[in-house]
Formats: structure tokens, sequence, C-alpha cells
């Protein structure tokens, strides 16, 4: 069976898609992947055919402009994102003859171009659902896109993998007629730990504001500042930011660029993060409590819904100051509570299907 993936040239959106890819890939099935221009030598130097599909959010919302923030992100993602990735994908599908297209949520023109060319197409899950008021407002522009056949969701259409454990389920997701889970895999390239995490008397917190939030300096050195007072070494994954930006830094604060997430969490004590669903969910793998300072998207509504199941605290806007994270890290890494919902997703997450069997699954799928 041929596959083929595509998402926006993000990290975020790439990242979400490996452990699927990969395990197809080791199941003998033929993978390649569409995705923007910027991403094509990342995607091939993973092992794997790369075609240039679609455009980043970037270079959308620069042809968006500005104006008001529902109108520029409605014309983002229901159509520009949309009306680009349909131009590069319509042509490219007769050449690569794919069994099935899998798309990561936000790249919902791969579904227009799979269902014109009769292709069975599912989406994957890489963030909770926008609050139920803006794909009504969005309908007008998202249902031309399924051609007069609206899905039972306009972004998802009728066939989904979610990788939510059952805890924290995303009940948008309830209405999809085929859902397959998937158990959230971190993923992330090889990387080397810091030598000092080796040999260490006191509990680690990791900090990372992600690929996309880094540059917000000023939520960032407020956190190192709250963190620094508590008796915890902190790593700060500053990411493509520049390091000496953040000024000077206290003993107990290490600051690097990238680092192996995946080898990090397992021996992490306390999440501090900007709410990204990666993070959020590779927390959860680890049974940690999280303290989220959400920076924009879909990061509010995963910081809203960590607290509300008590698996972690939130801080925003203006309340991300250095005695606030003081105060919510110190009560994390004191609090049992948070830490058994923690661990009891870890159980929930380590029990979802394996990547291995959802190729099995969307393998089925595909031949139906």
């Amino acid at each position: 069976m041929r596959i083929l993936f595509t998402c926006r040239p993000a990290y975020g959106h790439l990242y979400p898609l490996m452990p699927l890819a990969i395990a197809a890939r080791d199941a003998g099935h033929e993978v390649v992947f569409g995705t923007g221009e910027a991403f094509l030598d990342k995607v091939r130097a993973l092992g794997f055919d790369a075609h240039k599909v679609g455009i980043s959010i970037q270079e959308a919302s620069d042809e968006a402009g500005k104006g008001d923030m529902l109108e520029v992100t409605l014309s983002i993602f229901a159509e520009i994102l949309p009306r680009t990735t349909i131009a590069d994908l319509t042509p490219l599908l007769p050449v690569l003859r794919p069994d099935l297209i899998v798309y990561e949520m936000s790249d919902v023109g791969a579904a227009t171009a799979a269902r014109r060319a009769g292709i069975p197409v599912v989406s994957l899950v890489i963030g909770r659902s926008i609050p139920a008021e803006m794909p009504a407002f969005a309908a007008d522009r998202l249902t031309p896109l399924w051609d007069g056949k609206p899905p039972a969701n306009l972004m998802l259409g009728d066939a989904g993998i979610d990788v939510w454990p059952e805890s924290f389920r995303d009940p948008e997701l309830a209405g999809l007629p085929t859902l397959f889970r998937l158990r959230p895999v971190p993923w992330n390239e090889p990387g080397t730990l810091p030598s000092w995490l080796d040999g260490r008397d006191r509990p680690l917190v990791y900090l990372t504001l992600g690929t996309v939030a880094f540059g917000a300096i000023g939520p960032l050195r407020a956190a190192i500042d709250g963190l620094s007072r508590l008796p915890v070494d902190v790593l700060v994954a500053r990411g493509p930011g520049d390091p000496g930006e953040l000024g000077e830094l206290p003993p107990n604060v290490h600051v690097t660029g990238f680092v192996p997430q995946s080898e990090v969490l397992p021996r992490a004590d306390l999440v501090v993060h900007h709410g990204g669903t990666g993070t959020v969910l590779g927390a959860l793998s680890a049974g940690l409590p999280q303290l989220v300072l959400p920076q924009g998207a879909d990061q509010f509504f995963n910081a809203e819904a960590l607290e509300s199941v008590n698996a972690g605290r939130a801080l925003l806007g203006d309340q991300v100051t250095a005695d606030a994270v003081e105060e919510k890290a110190g009560q994390l890494l004191e609090d049992p509570r948070v830490r058994e919902v923690a661990t009891r997703m870890r159980h929930e997450i380590a029990a979802m299907p394996a990547p291995s069997e959802v190729v099995r699954r969307l393998q089925e799928f595909a031949a139906d």
C-alpha cells in the first residue's frame, strides 16, 4: 500500500505524523509526504520521499494581511491554505497514485483533493477542536471544499485518528462515523542530552515555549525567574531563538537550543510550557504535572482542558509573572492529586493502540 501523508511545514504538524509514518514504513508500505517547501529537505533527511504541497501558516498569514482577527483566521485556514494544498496536490495524485491519504487536521485541502480523486482519506488529530461557534462562522467557507457533500466534521471529515486518552477526550470527535484510536508516541529527531542531567540531587523542571512561541521573551524570562527561586534544576529548551536574549541566568538554570524531548520527559518532575499538543501529550505520557503558559492557537484550549481534569495549571497573559510561576510550580511539585491524575492518564495512553496496530486498521479501511 502507498500512503501519502500531508502536513503544514512546521514541527508541530510534522512530528505528530511521524510515529504512524514510521510504523507504516516498517510494515513494508510505501510512505510519501506532501508538505511546504521549507520542510522538504527535513522530511527527505528522515528517509521519506517528499513533494511540495501547500504553504506555511506564516505565508498564508502574510497573504491574508491584517484586519479583524476572526476574519483573518477564517481566511487563512478555510480559504488560503486549502486552496494552495488543492492546487499542488491535484496534479500530483495521478502521478503518486496513493491508496490512502492521511492529513493532519489543519491541512483540510488534502481531503478535498482526495475526495475528488476517489482516494480514501483520513484526518489525524494534532490539537483540540476549535470552539463550537467557530465552525459555525467558518461553515460557509469550509462547506464548498466538500463539493456539496459536507462530512460529519468540516475539518476532520468522516474518518479521523484520535490521539487523546480516555480521560482527556475531545467531545467533538465523537461525531465522526469512523474513528481510530492511536497512542500518542512522543517523537523527536535524535539529539544529545546535556551531561549535567546525570547525577542530579534536585527535581528537574523542563521549560519550553516550543518552536513557534519561542520569541515570547517576556513570559519565558518570567518563568525562568520564578522557577529559579525553587530548589530545582531548570532545563530551558530555547528552540531556534538566541539564548543571549535571555540575559544573565541564575546558576540553577541551564539553557540549550533543541533537546530530544522524548528523552528529557522521563527525567523531569514538572513541565512548564506553552501548551502545544505535542508537549501536552508527551508530558501526560510521562505522567507529569504541567504548568501551561499559552501563547496562541489551540494552546488556550489545551490549558483549559488540563485544568478541568486537574492534570495541570495555567497562567494566562498578564498572569505570567515570576511570583505567579514560582507559586504555581511550587504547588504542582508538591500536590500528589495532580500527579495522580497525570499518572492515570499515562496508563490510559499506554493502553491505547500502538501505531503498528493502527496501520493494520488503516490498510483495512483503504481496502474497503
